[in-house]
C-alpha cells in the first residue's frame, strides 16, 4: 500500500496513528514541496490534490476515516477501532464527525485566514471559527469527565481523529484553562505512542505554521 500523506498535515496524522496502532506497514509517499514526484502522483489520482490519499493495487482511497476502515479490515474484528458493536461504532464514527467538523475545520479556517494577504482576511469568519471551537472545548470537557477515550475506555477511530485536531487547535485558540477534563485527554493523546510519534515526524515542519508553536508541544 502507499499513503500519500505531509507529516505536519493534521488529517495525515490521523491515518498515520492509525498504521502505527495497527503496526501495518506501507509505501511512503511524502508529498514534501509542491514539484516532487509524488505531488505529480497525488494529481493525478485526485485533482482536489487533498491527501491523505491511499493507494492498495488498483483500489485508491479517499479521506482519513475511510482509510483506517479500509486498512482495520487487515486485522482481527475485536482488535479494529471501530467496535463491533453497531452502536459503540455509530458513537465512534459520531465523534469522529465532531472532531473533523468542530475542531478540525473551524482551526483550519483562522491558521488559512492568518496566511493570506491582509487586505484578504475574514475577520467575521475568523471570530465565528473561534467560537465554534470555545463552543466544541466545552461540550467535549463536560464528556471527557466522563471518558478517558473520546468513547469509553477503549481507543477508537474516534481518538485517531481527536489526537492532532485538538493538537493544532490548541495552538491556535487554546484551550481555557478551566477545561481541565479536555486538557488532560489532550496530554493523554500526546502520550499514546502512535501519536508522540507523529508529533515527533512533524517537528521539522513547524515553521510553517503561521501562528506560531508553542514551546511546551
Amino acid at each position: 500500500m502507499q499513503l500519500y500523506y505531509h507529516p505536519f498535515s493534521s488529517y495525515s496524522q490521523k491515518a498515520l496513528i492509525a498504521f502505527d496502532e495497527y503496526a501495518i506497514d506501507f509505501d511512503p509517499r511524502s508529498l514534501d514541496g509542491p514539484d516532487n514526484p509524488a505531488m505529480r502522483e497525488l494529481a493525478a489520482l485526485w485533482p482536489m490534490k487533498r491527501f491523505p490519499v491511499l493507494v492498495d493495487g488498483a483500489r485508491t482511497v479517499l479521506e482519513a476515516s475511510c482509510i483506517i476502515e479500509y486498512i482495520g479490515l487487515r486485522v482481527p474484528a475485536a482488535e479494529r477501532l471501530i467496535p463491533e458493536d453497531p452502536v459503540l461504532a455509530l458513537e465512534v464514527r459520531m465523534l469522529d464527525r465532531v472532531f473533523d467538523n468542530y475542531v478540525s475545520t473551524p482551526q483550519q479556517k483562522v491558521v488559512f485566514d492568518a496566511l493570506r494577504p491582509q487586505h484578504q482576511r475574514d475577520a467575521h469568519g475568523v471570530n465565528e471559527a473561534r467560537r465554534t471551537l470555545e463552543t466544541a472545548y466545552a461540550w467535549l470537557d463536560a464528556r471527557m469527565a466522563m471518558h478517558t477515550w473520546a468513547v469509553g475506555e477503549r481507543f477508537t477511530l474516534a481518538d485517531c481523529a481527536a489526537a492532532p485536531f485538538l493538537f493544532y487547535a490548541h495552538w491556535t485558540h487554546p484551550i481555557a484553562p478551566e477545561h481541565t477534563h479536555l486538557l488532560a485527554y489532550r496530554q493523554r493523546l500526546l502520550q499514546r505512542s502512535s501519536f508522540a510519534r507523529a508529533v515527533d515526524a512533524a517537528r521539522p515542519y513547524r515553521s510553517y505554521f503561521p501562528l506560531g508553536a508553542p514551546a511546551e508541544d
